[in-house]
């Protein structure tokens, strides 16, 4: 062992010094072609050179050592290279690769190659040698494990057993076509020309039997399709057509038959080819199957019969409407009718005998009785026979894919009734609401698909109760068999809520049908199904005559003028119900943004009650105009009064109206549209001043700049950036604004609404609002007059803390004090109402308590208070209301003193309920439409 560690240490200096020669040799190009024992040219160094002749030294001088040391290294090492070896049942890991020599040393050595690169080509030129030597075998499987990971592992779902078994059979029925058109004989008139499929149960034997009329199977094909694993005898067929016929056959993988062991623990398949024997297949998984001249079952003629002898926990796959429910769910659009045999109860009428009558409950001597009453009554018409209802049961094959795959067919050659019809039996939505559009295309290329897809006329509640959980409701067909219905990867959450089907015959799926393989493929087709719904939105847009920019309608004729009729306002409708979706759109698909921007619509200074659009936007702007206005808000009139827009709707420049929350994260992404830029209103970078404007504000900021140092000093904790002069105010004296990258104060709505708020953001926000003040203003001028006169004016500091909390209020922000704000307000009306401004509010009298716990005081209704009476106590006349205010306290007040003097008796204690009876009478008086005396006599 001392000896392998010296010789090591001897080799690891060595492998130091050839790596260092050969990096050297490297940089000098010191670089030899040589030539492999096969031929094969490769590149060996001039450090290799060397490490061979030193290594080959230190063996010759120390042949003894290299001897042991070899022997040691033969024993005790095991190849890196061999894989993983099974000893006695347990796995042996393979021995790890000698590390890098450049991770042995620390540093990567220079020069273009490196000494684990080197290892790793003498790997590959000796593998194929190796190779050569080494022995071959096949991997080894226990049957009845595989059958159970196939069975148990592939499927999520039980249900899909009918999918696979009914896609088998339509294979078979495929492939009898095919055949027939190169041999017309295969398919002769008669019952045997009828290519169909028949379901049928048997609840005594709980059998289940799925047969078709296809193209069977011999007993050699028996034995390869179903009892050899991942065998498909479809791929097989398609392999020996080399070429003609328009055939897409679903089955390719050979697995799909085991999924009937996820119902079965028995099965049965009896089949028949042309000219061959009826067999039968037999198996219960168990790794085991059977197959034998079919003697004793019925002749099938040609075809398959699946006989699948269900568990006791699928009881529920005999129940008709479970397996009418499959059928329409997975092969709804199966090119073959597919047939189930049901039973439906009908009653007969049957005649009742008179020992039936007299059976059930009738005397003899009831008989006699009715016999006489007959005699007596010669002229009553002879009464007709009594008859009793009998149930049967009557069995017939129900026809269940009867709806046809519409996509299939030229769009030009469907009706508008056949889509209405189709969307209706799709969606399963029965109501008379028809979808506002569909579109129907074919696309072609890497993945070819055909697709129709819908929009319903009313968004569903769903779609609204999260966002970000919605599936497409898009169904995903593999040859007309339905895969799947929610894969999120075939639609944007904004476009969930189109509804519809997608056919494709080249798309890979996996094994299991449930799961798109190839991501690629799924990322073409999502595309493309994207554009197409766009697409199909702008067609509803460029149709509706309200969207239309001009409105010359002049020379339409009256065919023309009623279908615009009939398509006016329905993108008002469609925005109505998904336009929330197409902002999520913007925000979500910045590749589809610019397309997505051309849908949205909204309210503005010019659009009076109607919709707008960007384009019909741009076509109304001044020729001098280069930005498009906006503001958000919480609704039209609170934006459309704001002192924000003073200047821009005085000088007539249109103004968006957003007053929905999401607009403000839609606007975060837009920028610009048609390279017009979008210019907020609310932040401190509007600009709406020309070169003149530019030099009078130049002039008023001049002017005003000891004020508004002033100003921003006063309000040095009111989180204020600065002050500074505004141009977009015309009658008001102040507003606040935010800087380009603040929020404005409905996104500071938004914000703090939300649950999670951090604290620091919205300061940081805070502190980016700026004070802009009106210099044409009286009340900004008189200020600026104070503060350059007095500094310390303690009303100039009152009335610029008012006046910046009013700004504040005027532009949609909220006080961070509202009391101090109301009592600023109060201060003032003193002012103006001349009062004392130290004068103290005075004292209320003592009142007695009383309790509004009694029902009929409660419910008291005051006379003279009907629609239709027209006293001189109406209460609809505001005088007397106004005189009982003011003497209520009186009445109160004189009720109690009499209660207290006139004291009852000790024994009858007066309640609080009596004294209120008595107030409530006396103010009841007021109102009585005969009272003519004044209030003060009444009193």
């Amino acid at each position: 062992m001392i000896t392998w560690v010296l010789f090591d240490q001897i080799h690891y200096k060595l492998t130091v010094l050839g790596n260092l020669y050969e990096s050297i040799c490297a940089h000098r190009g010191a670089m030899d072609i040589t030539y492999d024992i096969h031929g094969n040219t490769r590149l060996a160094s001039a450090g290799i050179k060397l490490r061979c002749k030193l290594v080959k030294v230190v063996m010759t001088r120390f042949a003894a050592v290299t001897a042991l040391c070899a022997l040691l290294t033969i024993t005790s090492i095991q190849d890196p290279h061999a894989g993983v070896a099974a000893q006695d049942g347990v796995v042996v890991e393979p021995v790890s690769a000698f590390a890098k020599v450049e991770n042995r040393i620390g540093a990567v050595p220079l020069g273009s190659t490196t000494d684990a690169e080197l290892v790793a080509r003498e790997r590959d030129t000796l593998a194929p040698k190796e190779r050569r030597n080494g022995e071959s075998f096949e991997f080894q499987a226990e049957v009845s494990r595989l059958m159970d990971i196939i069975i148990n592992s592939l499927y999520s779902n039980k249900d899909i057993f009918l999918r696979e078994l009914v896609s088998n059979a339509s294979d078979a029925l495929d492939k009898i076509r095919f055949l027939s058109l190169m041999d017309k004989t295969l398919l002769s008139d008669g019952k045997d020309a009828e290519l169909d499929i028949h379901i049928k149960v048997d609840k005594k034997e709980n059998v289940l039997s799925i047969r078709d009329n296809g193209v069977g199977m011999t007993k050699e094909d028996l034995i390869k399709n179903l009892g050899t694993v991942a065998k498909s005898g479809t791929s097989s067929f398609l392999d020996q057509i080399q070429s003609g016929g328009d055939l897409n056959l679903i089955g390719q993988f050979g697995v799909g038959f085991y999924s009937v062991y996820l119902i079965a623990d028995y099965v049965e398949v009896i089949s028949k080819q042309d000219d061959d024997k009826q067999y039968i297949w037999e198996s219960s998984a168990d790794g085991s199957f059977s197959i034998s001249e079919d003697t004793e079952n019925e002749p099938l003629g040609r075809g398959t019969d699946i006989r699948i002898h269900l568990k006791e926990n699928a009881a529920e796959y005999a129940a008709e409407g479970k397996l009418r429910e499959l059928v329409q769910k997975y092969c709804q659009f199966i090119n073959f009718p597919i047939y189930l045999w049901v039973g439906k109860e009908i009653e007969d009428p049957v005649e009742e005998d008179k020992d039936t009558a007299i059976g059930k409950g009738t005397s003899a001597e009831n008989l006699e009785d009715k016999k006489e009453e007959t005699e007596d009554e010669p002229d009553r018409e002879e009464a007709e026979p009594k008859t009793k209802p009998v149930k049967r049961t009557e069995w017939n094959w129900e026809y269940l894919n009867n709806m046809k795959a519409i996509w299939l067919r030229n769009p030009k050659d469907i009706t508008p009734e056949e889509y209405n019809s189709f969307y209706h039996s799709l969606t399963k939505d029965f109501s008379e609401d028809d979808p506002l559009a569909w579109t129907h295309f074919n696309a072609e290329g890497d993945v070819e698909f055909k697709a129709v897809l819908f929009i319903p006329s009313k968004a569903s509640q769903e779609l609204f109760d999260d966002y970000y959980t919605n599936t497409p409701q898009l169904k995903l067909y593999i040859r007309r068999i339905f895969t799947s219905d929610g894969i999120d990867e075939l639609l944007p959450k904004y476009l969930a809520f189109l509804k519809g089907i997608v056919d494709s015959d080249t798309l890979p799926i996996n094994v299991s049908r449930e799961m798109l393989q190839q991501l690629s493929s799924l990322k073409t087709l999502k595309k493309k199904v994207v554009r197409k719904a766009l697409d199909m939105i702008k067609r509803i847009m460029d149709d509706d005559p309200d969207e239309i920019i001009s409105e010359d309608e002049d020379g339409l004729e009256d065919n023309e003028e009623e279908q615009t009729n009939e398509k006016k306002g329905k993108y008002a409708v469609f925005w109505k119900e998904y336009g929330n979706f197409i902002k999520m759109g913007v925000l979500d698909d910045s590749a589809n943004r610019k397309r997505l921007a051309k849908l949205i619509r909204f309210q503005s200074s010019k659009s009076g009650e109607k919709l707008a659009s960007f384009d019909q936007y741009v076509a109304r702007m001044k020729p001098d105009q280069s930005h498009i206005y906006f503001m958000t808000g919480q609704d039209k009139n609170q934006l459309k009064n704001s002192p924000l827009l003073e200047k821009l709707l005085k000088n007539e420049y249109e103004v968006i109206y957003f007053v929905d929350p999401l607009d403000e994260y839609v606007m975060q992404h837009l920028t610009e549209y048609e390279d017009k830029v979008f210019q907020d209103a609310s932040k401190d970078s509007l600009k709406i001043l020309g070169k003149e404007g530019k030099v009078k504000m130049k002039k008023a900021a001049k002017m005003y700049k000891k004020l508004t140092r002033w100003w921003k000093d006063l309000l040095a904790g009111e989180s204020i950036g600065f002050v500074k002069v505004s141009a977009r105010l015309a009658n008001t004296p102040a507003v606040v604004v935010t800087s380009r990258t603040g929020w404005s104060s409905n996104m500071e709505r938004v914000v703090l609404a939300q649950a999670l708020v951090d604290p620091s953001k919205v300061s940081q926000m805070k502190s980016k609002r700026i004070l802009e003040i009106n210099p044409r203003h009286p009340i900004i001028r008189m200020l600026l007059q104070k503060v350059t006169e007095d500094p310390a004016d303690e009303v100039a500091h009152r009335v610029a803390v008012l006046i910046y909390e009013t700004a504040l209020l005027e532009s949609g922000f909220t006080l961070n004090n509202a009391k101090t704000f109301a009592e600023q307000i109060h201060s003032l009306m003193k002012l103006v109402l001349d009062v004392d401004p130290n004068a103290q509010v005075e004292e209320e009298e003592d009142e007695v308590d009383l309790k509004d716990d009694d029902s009929e005081l409660n419910n008291f209704e005051l006379e003279g208070t009907g629609e239709n009476d027209n006293g001189a106590g109406n209460i609809s006349d505001p005088e007397p209301v106004n005189m009982l205010t003011e003497h209520f306290e009186d009445i109160e007040t004189r009720v109690a003193s009499d209660f207290g003097r006139n004291a009852p008796p000790s024994n009858d204690v007066v309640g609080e309920d009596d004294v209120k009876r008595q107030i409530f009478k006396e103010a009841s008086q007021i109102f009585k439409p005969d009272s003519e005396q004044s209030l003060n006599d009444e009193l």
